[in-house]
């Protein structure tokens, strides 16, 4: 992703989180965004560990990953939950590419390359960015792939 693309992306992130609810964005204070071109090679060796991934997958396709600790996971006498003693802070990753190439899967565009021209590429990509930001939060407060697929952030 060129410079140009990546200072692109992070605009619409930013118009996404401005133009969400209040009391959504306030969620934002608990939980960290950090935005990526792509998973690390260390978080895509972790969810072969986990069996999120295949073996032989790069994570190129996700859009976002939450770490930490879902609040329903918390309880009063441990309320940082599992994760907590092992220093697993509470955080969500956004993946630039992955984010991206739905986005422009979703146009029925087939070269990335040409995908910026699109006239509906920005509106697209603000879609999939709050798609996924929505996601991701969700999964801090324990939802699933089923409820989120419910609620039409799958």
């Amino acid at each position: 992703m060129t410079p140009t693309h990546r200072e692109r992306f992070d605009r619409l992130l930013e118009d996404v989180i401005a133009g969400l609810p209040r009391k959504v964005a306030a969620l934002l204070e608990e939980v960290a965004v950090h935005v990526l071109d792509r998973p690390s090679a260390e978080m895509v060796e972790q969810l072969r560990r986990d069996g999120t991934l295949g073996p032989d997958e790069d994570g190129a396709d996700l859009c976002g990953l939450h770490s930490g600790v879902a609040i329903t996971e918390r309880s009063v006498e441990d309320p940082g939950g599992w994760g907590a003693d092992l220093g697993v802070p509470e955080h969500v990753h956004l993946f630039r590419e992955g984010i991206v190439a739905l986005a422009f899967e979703n146009l029925g565009i087939e070269n990335p390359e040409r995908g910026w021209d699109h006239p509906e590429s920005d509106e697209e990509i603000y879609e999939e960015i709050r798609v996924t930001l929505l996601h991701e939060i969700g999964h801090h407060f324990g939802l699933d792939e089923d409820d989120l697929d419910e609620l039409g952030f799958a």
